[in-house]
């Protein structure tokens, strides 16, 4: 067993368009190292969400009102229709570490 998250030696891959990611999986979970670009469309999401933002800004809106994520901040979004969101890169790219049940 392995402790250590090696992103370098994982290929990414392309869920969908604007978005490309690499997994590490782990006991039930995993590591989800992601990168949305500008041609990320934003949706409604009902999926939890638990990591920091690496690089970049995102605009994510809620259904009570809408939030401005940094590089540095950190995101916990519980899971369920009432946590509702919808993100917007608002820079080139934006980079985040997400902590997700596989």
């Amino acid at each position: 067993m392995t402790y250590r998250c090696d992103f370098e030696s994982i290929q990414w891959t392309t869920p969908m368009a604007g978005v490309r990611h690499k997994l590490f999986p782990f006991e039930g979970r995993r590591l989800r190292l992601v990168e949305y670009s500008s041609e990320f469309e934003p949706h409604w999401c009902e999926r939890g969400h638990a990591g920091q933002i690496l690089e970049g800004r995102f605009q994510i809106e809620f259904d009570d009102g809408t939030e401005i994520f940094h590089a540095g901040d950190g995101i916990a979004i519980p899971d369920g229709p009432e946590h509702r969101h919808r993100a917007t890169v608002l820079s080139g790219i934006v980079r985040a570490l997400f902590v997700e049940d596989a």
